[in-house]
């Protein structure tokens, strides 16, 4: 009987075949993640340079500054003649002569005795009226109507009218101040004690506080900045119904200088009152300003963006 064969020596063994996948196994796997390499940029970021931030007080004198530099070329290169504006040199001049003879001073003392009486006036009135109308609805009904009428009358045509009732002396010049400063004080006063809100007024009678409590620590307050807002206007609205109020038959102040400027054709002491009125109108707005940011540092307001 044949013997069976036997394997041939130095034959290789069969080739190794991997086992099938399992049937339930996905046939496309991900290969697995090679390890991340850090790579380095070979350029660096670029520095910013610190932009240069010019103070608030030299942007807001920019605009003053840039209007006077055109009227002085204007006048240097003989575009605007001195018959029709002299020019801001001239200007400096006869402040300084008016100032040295003493005339400028005693003006501005007349005209700011005037202005500072007819607001005391007026303000008065206006916190009265504001008071009583913003706080009883009996007052709202009787003041307010007939304060918004008054105020469509144009306060600069009652100057005939105030020559007639208190002559050419000084009480109608300190009428039409304190006429001038009651309209705006009052709606703005009035119409912040009517914006105070329900919400604190109804919480601060469930703490307990009585009439008197919510006008003193609610109602108040809530109406103080449009107060203050009523204030700047007042005094601007003052010192414009002085210049209308001076000129007629004046002995005294900035607009009396402006009257004898005019009969002699003197352009640049009608240009030097007309920037006294406008520096004292600045200065008392920048006053307001600052006491607006003593008495209401407790409310965040937005002061606008960027530097």
């Amino acid at each position: 009987m044949p013997s069976p064969p036997s394997s041939v020596s130095g034959a290789s063994p069969p080739p190794h075949t991997a086992a099938p996948p399992p049937p339930g196994a996905a046939k496309d796997q991900t290969p697995p993640a090679e390890p991340a390499v850090a790579r380095t940029s070979s350029r660096t970021t670029p520095r910013t340079r610190p932009r240069l931030r010019v103070p608030r007080g030299v942007r807001r004198a920019s605009g003053p500054v840039g209007l006077l530099l055109l009227w002085f070329l204007a006048t240097a290169t003989g575009l605007l003649p001195e018959s029709v504006l002299a020019s801001p040199v001239e200007v400096v001049q006869r402040g300084a002569d008016l100032i040295g003879t003493g005339e400028l001073p005693q003006a501005i003392a007349a005209s700011g005795r005037r202005a500072a009486l007819g607001f005391l006036i007026g303000a008065a009135v206006a916190l009265a009226l504001s008071l009583t109308a913003g706080l009883f609805r009996l007052g709202e009904d009787v003041i307010d109507a007939s304060m918004g009428m008054f105020r469509a009358i144009p306060w600069v045509g009652l100057i005939p009218l105030f020559i007639v009732w208190f002559g050419i002396d000084e009480t109608p010049k300190i009428a039409l101040v304190a006429l001038g400063v009651t309209y705006p004080l009052y709606f703005n006063i009035y119409g912040g004690i009517r914006s105070a809100d329900a919400q604190l007024i109804e919480a601060g009678r469930m703490v307990g506080l009585g009439r008197i409590g919510l006008i003193r620590y609610v109602i108040l307050p809530s109406a103080l900045p449009g107060a203050l807002v009523g204030l700047r206007y007042a005094l601007s609205t003052a010192w414009l119904a002085l210049v209308f109020a001076e000129q007629v038959n004046a002995d005294a102040g900035i607009g009396y200088l402006m009257s004898n400027a005019q009969q002699y054709f003197q352009t640049d002491v009608i240009v030097l009152c007309l920037a006294v009125y406008a520096v004292l109108g600045l200065l008392c707005d920048f006053a307001v300003r600052l006491l607006s940011r003593r008495l209401l540092d407790w409310r965040a307001s937005f002061d606008g963006e960027g530097a």
